[in-house]
């Protein structure tokens, strides 16, 4: 419960208004429902002749006994002038009035609620979406992407189930059992103390049961994770497991972690539908040891209470169990939802270790040179980058090569900022990259990728992805240069055909096209260029290595290079080995040289 309360003070802020209307509304219910429930005892009394008729008309006042002998006036007045019979069509008629009321107020209480709940679960939603957009690459390597997608969708919709669901039941269930209370204490504070003592006992007893849920719905969701990263890594290796005839082993992985949920979600499960008939048997239990021990009470003339009020004790006593029994159910929802709400705080409460200083530079052009000044870069303990130096200025092409593992792309990822140095700088004509503002610096970068990244969206959307103002001309030459127009124009709706899931309707080369024209559309002043050619035939590498070569005329590149004829023309190549620039220069230069590259140079040649 105390996690709850936290909650609410995390999302309720914003809708103080509705929380303040929805309190108004309910208390308005909860005083016309206890309102025609009182008023029925002494009007009872009265009709059956067990009062003497009130014949005196009674100074009014706001206290509930002046209140229920100045009803028990009007009462006496109905019957002396139209009779028994007729006094309990107006009874009748008293009652509908004043349930009508407390429904009409039960109602706009929900009314109000639903726009506080939904919106609630929208602020959760937004919340844990722009967390993992901003969230670093780092934090993605460590998680299952299948994990992260529960968390982003069963998990959230746990809450809305659980948790949302119940905000109507603990605002509007203790404003009645409170005020329900407040009068039986006035009928018999006795017999209310004695209530008192039975209430905690059940609440006990639920709660144990409900501490279980949490604990078995955190395995739950736990184990939902691990089937939808099953799903999400085979689905992405279909072609492989096929190819090595593995869909059996792939189909009995994914049974033995379904059985598993399964096993779980009956054990939850089974726990949460006892809240109903748990409740309602100790309800029960309840109702019987009050009807015992008050019927005792009257029955030996030691009671406070009358039959008649013992009766309209009952009613009130009887409106407190089920406003309780949906309190408990509500407890139990809540305790599921908690264990969701938990599993999404583990991506909100997650470090974002790329952060913006608050006094970040702007910068909006490239004008000299990038600085890699004693660059050291480690995976947590593992180091991946030392001591690297190099300068590259303006308008210049470096290649990088070197065997898998070097941290050739590690060392491109940290110039904008998917990963922050362990040691060493990065300058920008002279300016720290972290001092500069994350977005300005993004800006000036443009990425083609080994693989390229594709949305299930229209060629156009495609292209133009990530600029806010552009046009369809523009978006047109982009595609020219990067060579990717004509079969653009060859498909059925041209620039606004959908290119399917990851642009599965494409070829290798017509993906990586689109992707070139991205880059060309955004104009950057600096280029990223990751082994774009590798994947290619020998005809879409030319097509590819042409766009290519219109993309970086005039423009600042670094190249990662698997195909060293791409980058013989290069300004400067780099060979790493190990984290470290171990040879730096020109292709003709490095042959002469006789190392590492000239060494690659051999063993691919010979290759071909």
């Amino acid at each position: 419960m105390k996690e709850f309360i936290q909650l609410l003070r995390r999302f309720i802020p914003p809708y103080k208004s509705k929380i303040f209307l929805n309190f108004l509304f309910n208390l308005l219910g909860a005083i016309f429902g206890a309102f025609s429930f009182a008023l029925l005892i002494p009007a009872l009394e009265v009709l059956f002749g067990t009062q003497t008729m009130v014949t005196e008309k009674p100074e009014w006042s706001f206290a509930l006994e002046a209140v229920t002998e100045y009803f028990n006036y009007y009462v006496s007045l109905f019957i002396a002038e139209y009779g028994h019979q007729n006094a309990l069509v107006f009874i009748g008629a008293f009652i509908v009035i004043t349930v009508l009321l407390k429904v009409g107020f039960t109602y706009l209480a929900s009314y109000v609620m639903i726009a506080l709940r939904n919106g609630i679960v929208l602020d959760i939603r937004s919340l844990i979406y722009n967390k993992i957009i901003k969230l670093p690459l780092g934090f993605f390597s460590d998680e299952k992407k299948g994990d992260i997608m529960a968390r982003m969708t069963s998990d959230v919709q746990e809450v809305e189930n659980s948790i949302a669901n119940s905000l109507e039941m603990m605002f509007k269930n203790p404003i009645i059992i409170i005020i329900y209370l407040l009068v039986m204490i006035y009928m018999s504070w006795s017999l209310t103390l004695f209530v008192f003592i039975m209430l905690p006992i059940t609440g006990i007893i639920i709660g144990r049961i409900g501490r279980s849920l949490k604990r078995q719905s955190v395995k739950g969701q736990n184990k939902l994770g691990e089937i939808l990263s099953i799903i999400e890594e085979d689905l992405t290796g279909l072609r492989v497991i096929k190819a090595f005839n593995a869909e059996g082993k792939a189909i009995n992985r994914f049974e033995k972690e379904n059985r598993s949920y399964l096993t779980i979600m009956n054990r939850l499960m089974w726990r949460r539908h006892l809240a109903h008939p748990m409740s309602e048997f100790l309800g029960t239990i309840v109702i019987i040891i009050v009807l015992w021990y008050g019927g005792r009470l009257i029955l030996v003339g030691e009671g406070s209470l009358t039959a008649a009020e013992f009766m309209g004790y009952l009613v009130f006593f009887y409106g407190i169990i089920n406003p309780a029994k949906a309190f408990s159910t509500a407890l139990y929802s809540i305790e599921k939802g908690m264990a969701s709400m938990n599993r999404i705080d583990k991506v909100l409460e997650a470090d974002s270790v790329i952060n913006e200083k608050e006094d970040a530079k702007k910068i909006s052009s490239f004008d000299n040179v990038i600085s890699y000044q004693n660059v050291s870069f480690s995976y947590v303990s593992t180091p991946v980058l030392q001591q690297i130096n190099l300068d590259i200025p303006k308008g210049k092409t470096v290649a990088l090569v070197g065997k898998s593992g070097s941290g050739k792309t590690t060392l491109v990822d940290l110039l904008p900022r998917f990963w922050d140095v362990s040691g060493g700088k990065i300058l920008i004509d002279g300016d720290d990259i972290r001092e500069l503002k994350i977005k300005g610096l993004r800006n000036l970068i443009g990425n083609v990728n080994q693989e390229p990244i594709l949305f299930n969206d229209t060629f156009y959307n495609n292209i133009a992805f990530g600029l806010e103002k552009t046009t369809k001309d523009e978006v047109i030459k982009a595609a020219k240069i990067a060579n990717a127009h004509d079969f653009i124009m060859e498909t059925e709706h041209g620039y606004d055909t959908i290119i399917g899931d990851r642009g599965d309707k494409l070829s290798g080369g017509q993906k990586q096209r689109i992707s070139i024209a991205r880059a060309v559309l955004s104009n950057p002043p600096i280029l990223i260029l990751d082994e774009a050619t590798s994947a290619l035939d020998t005809e879409s590498e030319r097509l590819v290595q042409g766009a290519l070569e219109n993309l970086m005329r005039n423009r600042t590149s670094l190249v990662i290079a698997h195909r060293l004829s791409t980058i013989k023309n290069a300004d400067v190549i780099c060979v790493l080995d190990n984290g470290k620039i171990v040879e730096k220069g020109s292709h003709e230069e490095l042959l002469k040289l006789g190392g590492h590259y000239k060494k690659l140079h051999k063993m691919q040649f010979h290759d071909e």
